[in-house]
């Protein structure tokens, strides 16, 4: 295009080249009238983006939302993305900063917890310096979260109690937030086994949630009591605490927590005195055809993790195995914690089908993921059934290892020394 097509009618040649010789600057109506010619827009012409209103990003946030709530957290990211490329943290950073809480929470939701991780520890740094644009609590929760099912028990348990102290030491009432971290907190000490401290937080959520009078904070004070309870072997008060939870989620509108809160209470199920298998797999089936509508895959690998449990009480273990190997692609390379217990269902179904080789590898490797998740008694326990198992293929030095490795991960030490002593020969 010479001088004189882009000059048209309005404007001279010459002053098209004084323009590119940047001895004149345009007015916004020149530039809307070469940015035609030109066939683009102004951003594009003058290579500056647009500066979107607050209005229309927010408008944006919302879509980003309704695809999270869709379950499509790849949609969603893309979404939040977009979002911050339109704007900055510094020109508009209530905007921008919820787009970054979007960007982790869509990673979580997608299994990649490393990911996700970063840019919460992004937000919690960011909330010391920007609290009006960072809600901190939200940030700490998630980053727990990830943690916790990253199987860094002990890192995701420093940061909630830090911020918790932080909590005490300002003397703030009771908030609805506040009741969800010290939730998250006891869930994270029941998985360690450290039920005592978990019993002392969950009396306390629940003390919290009760005087904010917020149904959903007493239902997740509730759920989560019921989790140390089942910890602890006290399945009576646990299926009481996690039917109290039933009635409150079942009266709200989030479809995803009530589907995961009745995998809990199906996994109760299961372990009650009187265990009641055929109930908890339908409660379960329930479960997963609205976790394939709202939850994410994660979601929906527990779901069959829980169902592969049930399975194995019914006395099917082909389907125990299908469903734990699917929960198991389900949940990806992420989740070691969860992914520990898949495997542990997998040998005990291997079990069953007359596989004791392979029962043995899922049985190790679930008990060592278990013990690298800081997850102690639960290794214990993984590494008990894992010496049964070898006691029945007849393995009995192998045997004597697995107790130890048992013994060793609730902390027993062999302080007597008794295997370095001389025995005495009888006569």
């Amino acid at each position: 295009m010479s001088q004189a097509d882009l000059a048209g009618d309005d404007l001279s040649p010459s002053y098209i080249s004084l323009l590119e010789g940047g001895k004149r600057l345009p007015s916004a109506e020149v530039l809307e009238q070469l940015a035609v010619r030109l066939r683009c827009d102004v951003p594009t012409l003058t290579g500056r983006a647009a500066e979107a209103s607050e209005c229309d990003l927010e408008v944006e946030l919302k879509y980003a939302e309704m695809a999270m709530q869709n379950a499509d957290p790849l949609a969603a990211l893309a979404a939040y993305r977009a979002v911050q490329d339109k704007t900055t943290a510094a020109a508009q950073p209530k905007i921008w900063y919820a787009a970054e809480q979007g960007i982790a929470l869509a990673l979580e939701r997608d299994g990649r917890l490393e990911e996700a991780a970063v840019h919460y520890e992004a937000l919690r740094t960011a909330s010391v310096t920007s609290k009006e644009s960072v809600p901190r609590l939200t940030a700490v929760i998630g980053l727990c979260r990830c943690y916790r099912e990253l199987g860094d028990l002990s890192h995701a348990i420093q940061i909630a109690e830090e911020t918790l102290d932080e909590l005490r030491e300002l003397k703030l009432t009771p908030t609805v937030i506040g009741v969800e971290l010290l939730s998250t907190l006891v869930g994270i000490h029941s998985e360690r086994g450290d039920v005592h401290r978990a019993s002392y937080l969950a009396s306390q959520a629940i003390e919290q949630a009760t005087a904010i009078t917020d149904p959903k904070a007493l239902g997740a004070a509730y759920w989560n009591a019921s989790v140390v309870m089942y910890r602890k072997g006290n399945t009576a008060d646990a299926l009481a605490l996690i039917q109290k939870a039933l009635a409150i989620y079942a009266e709200g509108e989030d479809q995803r927590a009530l589907a995961r809160l009745r995998n809990a209470y199906a996994s109760i199920l299961l372990q009650t005195e009187d265990p009641q298998p055929e109930l908890a797999r339908t409660v379960l089936t329930q479960s997963l055809e609205s976790l394939l509508q709202v939850g994410s895959s994660v979601d929906v690998a527990y779901c069959r993790s829980a169902l592969a449990r049930a399975e194995l009480h019914l006395g099917r273990p082909e389907a125990a195995v299908a469903h734990a190997e699917q929960a198991m692609a389900d949940l990806g390379v992420g989740h070691r914690l969860q992914a520990a217990r898949n495997l542990l269902l997998l040998a005990a179904a291997q079990l069953r089908l007359g596989r004791p080789e392979e029962a043995k590898s899922s049985y190790e490797r679930g008990a060592l993921m278990l013990e690298a998740s800081e997850a102690g008694q639960q290794a214990a326990y993984a590494w008990a059934e894992l010496a049964e198992i070898l006691k029945l293929c007849g393995e009995d030095e192998r045997v004597l290892w697995a107790y130890q490795q048992s013994m060793r991960c609730i902390g027993y030490r062999n302080t007597l020394m008794l295997d370095r002593l001389p025995l005495s020969k009888s006569s």
